[in-house]
């Protein structure tokens, strides 16, 4: 794989509410911080949902589609 491709994937994540993918260093939705690791939203519903059932939205038993 090129290396490009590792830090592009760096400066993205993917909002585990809708699977978006948003830019680390300036999330529409913001970012928080979760049992140690940090999740980027795309919009602030995505992250208010994602703070109210954040186990539902890891496991895979909820998601948003968008």
């Amino acid at each position: 794989m090129p290396i490009r491709w590792f830090r592009k994937r760096d400066k993205e994540a993917i909002d585990p509410v809708c699977n978006m993918t948003v830019r680390k260093k300036t999330p529409p939705g913001g970012a928080w911080n979760y049992r140690g690791e940090s999740y980027y939203f795309c919009g602030p519903g995505c992250k208010k949902a994602f703070q109210t059932e954040a186990e539902a939205y890891l496991s895979g038993r909820k998601r948003l589609d968008m």
